[in-house]
């Protein structure tokens, strides 16, 4: 009769829930190279950013990132812009325009 509280493991399996789906996967590909990141949803996206600007050898200047077509900013957090797991992030090159 003891195992069976143990077995049932009703009380874990909120505990669970939240556990698994506190942290993303979120990949960044500038279209040559994909980087896998995972993060906090409420983790600001410059921590992601920068992180992609260092392995990259780019200025985070020099750079933006999309999401679904719309620029993320710095203070952005996978939970602002509701992101899923394995969703991902394009980078581009900054582009100045302007005679």
């Amino acid at each position: 009769m003891a195992e069976s509280p143990n077995n049932s493991g009703g009380g874990q399996k909120p505990e669970d829930a939240p556990a698994q789906t506190e942290h993303l996967n979120i990949k960044v590909t500038d279209n040559n190279n994909e980087v896998f990141f995972k993060i906090k949803r409420t983790t600001q996206l410059k921590k992601l950013m920068d992180a992609w600007c260092e392995r990259s050898g780019k200025s985070p200047a020099s750079v933006r990132f999309l999401f679904d077509g719309t620029r993320v900013g710095a203070h952005d957090s996978p939970e602002t812009l509701e992101m899923q797991d394995g969703d991902t992030l394009e980078v581009h090159q900054e582009q100045i325009g302007g005679c």
